[in-house]
C-alpha cells in the first residue's frame, strides 16, 4: 500500500512516500520567510523520487500537530484535498511521535519529545522507541513551561528531544514508518490538527470581548 504523509508543524514542512511502510522517499522544505507555498511542490517531487504516481496513493497522513498553526493549517489543507483527490482516507498522527520516530539517530529508549510553544512556553510528549524504531505514547502531548521541561525529562527519566535541545531534531514525516501505532483515521470534511493552545489573536479577542470565540 502506498501512503503519502506530510508534517508540517515547524517552521519546515516535509513529505514522505512509504510502500507498506518503507519509506521511499522524502523531502523538506521552509514553511517561513518566503512569498510563496513550498510544502505542495514538495508533494509531486517526493512521488517522482518514489517512481510512485498520484493515483497509486491509498492513503495519506498528516502530523496532527501540536505546534505552528499556520504551517499546520496548510498541511491540513493540502493532506485533505489529496485525500479527496485521490477517493482514499484522511489519517492523523502525533507530530511529536514523528520526531522521535523520524530522527534516525536515536537510540532505543525514552524520550521528551519537545517544540517551542511561544510565551516561554513548550508542547511536550513522552515516547518510548523500541530497537526497531518503532515508537509508543507514554503521555499525551502537554503544554509546560519551557523552564520546566528538564524537571519533566528528569522525573519520567527520558532525554530530551526537539530543536535547540538535548538532542537536536524536529518531526519529520519518514517518521511515520514507526508511528503507525499512533495513526488514527479522521474524517476528511471536519478534522483540524491539534493545535495545542488558542491563536494569539483569539486569545485578544477573547480578552477583549470577555467571552469566548463562538466556533461557528
Amino acid at each position: 500500500m502506498i501512503t503519502l504523509a506530510l508534517d508540517a508543524s515547524t517552521y519546515v514542512g516535509t513529505v514522505a512516500v512509504l510502500r507498506d511502510g518503507i519509506v521511499l522517499a522524502a523531502e523538506a522544505t521552509a514553511m517561513r520567510g518566503h512569498d510563496v507555498e513550498r510544502l505542495m511542490p514538495a508533494v509531486p517531487v517526493a512521488l517522482a523520487s518514489a517512481g510512485v504516481a498520484r493515483g497509486d496513493i491509498k492513503r495519506v497522513v498528516c502530523g496532527a500537530g501540536p505546534g505552528s498553526f499556520t504551517s499546520l493549517r496548510i498541511a491540513a489543507s493540502i493532506a485533505k484535498g489529496l485525500a479527496m483527490g485521490a477517493g482514499c482516507g484522511l489519517y492523523a498522527v502525533p507530530s511529536l511521535a514523528l520526531m522521535v520516530a523520524g530522527t534516525p539517530s536515536l537510540g532505543p529508549g525514552l524520550y521528551l519529545a519537545v517544540l517551542d510553544a511561544l510565551r516561554r512556553e513548550a508542547y511536550a510528549a513522552a515516547y518510548e522507541r523500541d530497537p526497531d524504531g518503532r515508537v509508543a505514547a507514554v503521555d499525551v502531548p502537554r503544554l509546560v513551561a519551557s523552564a520546566d521541561v528538564a524537571a519533566l525529562a528528569a522525573q519520567l527519566g527520558a532525554r530530551v528531544v526537539g530543536p535547540g535541545h538535548e538532542l537536536d531534531a524536529a518531526p519529520h514525516a519518514r517518521g511515520l514508518a514507526g508511528a503507525e501505532g499512533l495513526v488514527e483515521p479522521v474524517d476528511v470534511g471536519s478534522w483540524e490538527p491539534t493545535y495545542g493552545r488558542l491563536a494569539e489573536a483569539q486569545v485578544k479577542w477573547e480578552a477583549a470581548h470577555g467571552r469566548p470565540l463562538s466556533a461557528s
